[in-house]
């Protein structure tokens, strides 16, 4: 269940219970992509333009582009003009810190995940020969 601190602010501004968690359902879907997921932990060391984007991950500027718009639109990144480019960097406010408790999470609770992964494909390896 939403918060309801969330619900109760969403609805006094007109959007239904549904409209909510359609809103969640887009957040949490942008961590989804694996190109997106890649973005976001390029740009956790520092801040690029979408040049550098496209050459760190080896991508072509359309796909780079509807990505930083989703993460944008989303507030996982903040841009910002210098010069001719436009610089994409994490939110360092919320953003940062989520991704930060993410990865203690996954350390902690998830090193499970590569163990089965690696079990399944050591598993399928001995039944091919």
């Amino acid at each position: 269940m939403i918060n309801n601190k969330i619900m109760h602010e969403c609805c006094d501004a007109g959007f239904t219970n549904g409209e909510v968690y359609e809103a969640y359902k887009i957040f949490f879907g942008t961590l989804v992509s694996d190109s997106r997921l890649k973005i976001i932990n390029l740009l956790r060391n520092d801040e690029k333009n979408v040049s550098e984007i496209m050459k760190a991950l080896k991508a072509n500027q359309t796909s780079v582009s509807h990505d930083l718009a989703r993460l944008k639109k989303c507030g996982f990144v903040k841009v910002e003009n210098k010069k001719k480019f436009r610089y994409y960097k994490l939110n360092e406010k919320t953003i940062k810190p989520l991704m930060d408790l993410i990865d203690k999470h996954m350390s902690k609770h998830c090193i499970h995940i590569l163990r089965s992964q690696q079990e399944d494909k050591n598993e399928k390896s001995k039944n091919r020969n």
